[in-house]
């Protein structure tokens, strides 16, 4: 294909212009980690006006003939433990996770690309991730109401979540050329592109000592700003549900696939066409990670568990973990809190265990409502909640103020509540609801107000 390609228009209107690369330096954030060039957006931010117009110039250049310095490819991983568990046992290798750290210069390059060529790298509306203005909640009300749709209609969904194994770092790079070339990217870009993508370096920093360097043969890189965009690409040709008739919805966050349809048949079916796209894209499913539920009138039926091409079953559970929350099993879309409320509390303690009896009130109040509160109010927004529900986190707040307050008495509890400013999660969830219902209202994608 590369042969006889030759892409869309010249790209003598897409060059990159001094505003724009000033614009972006002044937007870059700051605090974060140097490169292995020690620089950091600090040191573009307050260098010398002349700066854009030099980057102006040399990015234009890079861009026109597909070459880029070796910097611009190298980076270093700093391995970082996982939370999983890992303080109870001996930790391997699968117990870390790598956070790679690049070039301040390759991300003012790779922003000025997204600026030119955003086109280029839109996506279909069922991918929710890597887009502006959307989220987590935006994908969870959107399995709501499909499921919801699908209730309403006398119908029982069935729902299969689908993990994909080292999704980021097994990306082939000759099957993203060609999606790409699909797109009809300039042909100049897709040299810069491939030139960049073959001349991808690491190393891992431990304990301030830099390992050997080696090559990335596969995967996009980590760390980049125009990763995430082109893994979306990716998996862009995955489902449309544009040409499912409604009946069948596949909705994505990144590499987190949920399948979703009326009848257990048809999901087998979605699953043999997902997985035959992943399969031409060297992706494999993590069988041991992906799972199914039934939310209707008939979610108690028993159903033959969904198979893989490679034999592998796909079994039925009752409590499904999706975006971090927790999906249960009944006849209506429901949600379970226990774990939000566990993970409040774990960190509730560790805060406390601490500061404790060493700060005041006020800072210990301060610490919760802005580091484990948000753990438990996590995707309220977009979860139907029963008044339960609603008054089990609100005992979870009034539990941690009579702890701190050493008292039983919930009079003392709410007096200290209107002193202090603290605002029960009943009264932030209904906020955060009408805020995100606003936003809804004022989306372009067609999913969200598909059956809003």
């Amino acid at each position: 294909m590369r042969e006889n390609y030759c892409g869309s228009a010249p790209i003598v209107d897409n060059e990159f212009s001094v505003e724009l690369v000033s614009n972006i330096i002044l937007k870059l954030k700051r605090g974060k980690a140097a490169g292995l060039d020690s620089l950091t957006a600090e040191h573009l931010i307050h260098c010398h006006p002349s700066l854009p117009c030099i980057l102006s110039k040399l990015f234009n250049l890079m861009l026109w003939y597909g070459y880029l310095p070796r910097e611009f490819g190298q980076s270093y991983t700093v391995p970082l433990i996982k939370d999983s568990g890992c303080h109870t046992k001996s930790t391997l290798c699968s117990d870390f996770r790598g956070i790679a750290i690049n070039c301040i210069l390759s991300k003012v390059l790779e922003h000025c690309i997204l600026d030119r060529f955003n086109d280029f790298f839109s996506t279909n509306e069922n991918q929710f991730g890597f887009k502006k203005n959307s989220s987590c909640s935006h994908a969870i009300y959107s399995v709501r109401t499909v499921v919801n749709r699908f209730i309403d209609g006398g119908s029982t969904a069935s729902l299969c979540t689908i993990d994909l194994s080292k999704a980021f770092d097994k990306v082939n790079h000759h099957a993203l050329y060609i999606k790409l070339m699909k797109r009809r990217i300039p042909i100049k870009l897709l040299n810069l592109l491939v030139y960049w993508l073959d001349n991808c370096f690491s190393c891992v920093k431990w304990d301030g000592t830099l390992s050997h360097v080696f090559k990335l043969e596969f995967g996009v890189r980590q760390g980049s700003v125009l990763s995430p965009f082109l893994f979306a690409i990716y998996l862009d040709d995955l489902i449309d549900f544009r040409r499912s008739n409604y009946s069948n919805f596949v909705i994505l966050y990144a590499d987190d696939i949920m399948l979703l349809s009326r009848s257990v048949c048809e999901l087998q079916r979605m699953l043999t066409v997902c997985e035959r796209e992943l399969s031409w894209l060297d992706m494999s499913i993590n069988s041991k990670k992906s799972c199914c539920m039934r939310i209707g009138p008939r979610c108690n039926f028993k159903c033959s568990n969904l198979t893989t091409s490679c034999g592998s079953e796909l079994p039925w559970v009752t409590d499904l973990r999706y975006l971090g929350i927790q999906i249960t099993q009944s006849r209506l879309f429901k949600c379970s809190f226990d774990r939000a409320k566990r993970a409040f509390h774990r960190s509730l303690n560790a805060v406390y265990g601490r500061v404790g009896r060493n700060a005041s009130e006020e800072v210990i109040i301060k610490l919760v409502t802005s580091k484990c509160l948000p753990i438990l109010l996590y995707g309220t927004e977009a979860c139907p909640i029963s008044k339960s529900d609603m008054h089990s986190l609100d005992f979870a707040i009034n539990r941690f103020l009579m702890k701190l307050f050493k008292t039983n008495n919930i009079l003392i509890v709410n007096e200290c509540r209107d002193i202090f400013g603290i605002d029960l999660p009943s009264f932030l969830i209904h906020a955060r609801t009408s805020r995100f219902m606003l936003k809804i209202n004022c989306s372009d994608n067609i999913l969200l107000n598909l059956f809003s």
